[in-house]
């Protein structure tokens, strides 16, 4: 067993600093669990033949130190010496890790899974989506307005880049309902956009309308006088007492221009802010990744290659629409040329995305292929 691949005490130490936490003298104590957590690991894998991974000793010892800073962090500060030296701590330290690095790293359940992480088609999105949350994320300013576009573009980001890892797991009905929320995000986002600041005012000041609504406000005479504007809003807009939260989440959009010319607006989310950004079309599929989202009997027998093609080229749709958005942000943050840096990038990579969802647009078409398993009798 001592012959098998080990890191020394040396590279063990090396990879525990580079931790970035304070281990004060633990090195020997820890490298001793390490080698009992290593010596476990291979004996299980001799006892059982079936097909391991090689050893992942990084992920092993991530696993030591965490667990240790767990277990001592639980313990009262003048026994931590004493627990350091029982040789039952050792022991279940060492189990334990073993344990989870066996069952955790080397019995993962996966779901079947159509693509992996180095694939183009999440592995170019993925970059693009690095690059530009690195940026958004040491960007921010003293203008609101600038300030919430930034923040939901990063909520739109960071969704995106969920519904990746989760594609990647073999999880598509789980990213086509994550879908769903960054469709919401977009959707509000592209009608601020297009109706300007006063858009912008009424949406901050629904906001504030929803804090008080959540009991969010401290002040119970502020909260008393948020309520009074509340009704006094609803009754010019011929609502009822009924319709207050509907006014609240959705009221902003009576300051949508031209809301007239929209045909069978209401305040909720398809025949409003949808239906206002111009985004109509997505009813439908915003009504499937609806049902799949509130557990619907659907969601049981969904359908896996649908749902993954669907979540890709959804995904793709509403990356394409938010980029556009933030190489404008982008241009209007950054020197010219540090922005023209980027139309480079996106010369490379965004040329290389839109292949990619021809492909899939192609090979995935929404209405010709079954959405649902039929159960068999």
């Amino acid at each position: 067993m001592a012959n098998l691949a080990r890191l020394n005490k040396h590279d063990f130490e090396l990879v525990v600093k580079s931790s970035n936490v304070s281990f004060d003298n633990d090195f020997d104590f820890l490298y001793e669990v390490y080698n009992a957590v290593i010596d476990g690991i291979y004996e299980v894998m001799e006892a059982f033949q079936r097909k391991y991974n090689p050893v992942n000793h990084y992920i092993v010892i991530m696993y030591i130190l965490n667990e240790y800073l767990f277990e001592i962090g639980m313990t009262n500060k003048e026994d931590v010496a004493r627990v350091k030296e029982s040789d039952d701590f050792f022991n279940l330290l060492s189990s334990i890790c073993a344990d989870k690095y066996l069952t955790n790293e080397q019995l993962n359940y996966r779901s079947q899974s159509f693509i992996n992480k180095f694939n183009p088609p999440v592995s170019t999105l993925d970059l693009y989506l690095n690059f530009i949350l690195q940026f958004l994320g040491n960007n921010a300013t003293r203008d609101r307005y600038n300030n919430l576009v930034r923040d939901m573009l990063v909520k739109a980001f960071q969704m995106s880049k969920c519904i990746l890892s989760l594609i990647i797991d073999g999880f598509e009905t789980e990213g086509y309902s994550t879908w769903r929320t960054l469709h919401e995000n977009e959707c509000i986002l592209i009608t601020l956009i297009n109706n300007g600041k006063e858009c912008f005012d009424e949406y901050f000041k629904h906001i504030r309308y929803a804090f008080a609504y959540r009991g969010e406000i401290p002040s119970k005479e502020e909260t008393d006088k948020v309520f009074a504007d509340i009704k006094n809003e609803m009754k010019e807009h011929g609502l009822k007492s009924k319709d207050m939260k509907k006014f609240i989440e959705y009221g902003y959009l009576y300051k949508v221009k031209n809301l007239d010319q929209l045909e069978n607006f209401k305040l909720n989310f398809r025949d409003g802010v949808e239906n206002a950004a111009g985004l109509k079309e997505y009813s439908k599929t915003y009504e499937y990744a609806s049902e799949i989202a509130h557990s619907s009997p659907l969601l049981l027998y969904s359908k896996k290659t649908y749902y993954f093609g669907q979540t890709i080229i959804n995904l793709y749709e509403s990356f394409f629409r938010l980029e556009r958005i933030f190489s404008m942000y982008y241009k209007s943050t950054v020197p010219d040329e540090l922005f023209r840096k980027y139309e480079d990038l996106k010369k490379l990579y965004l040329t290389q995305l839109h292949s990619i969802y021809r492909i899939y647009k192609r090979n995935f078409p929404a209405k010709v292929e079954q959405k649902f398993e039929r159960e068999e009798n």
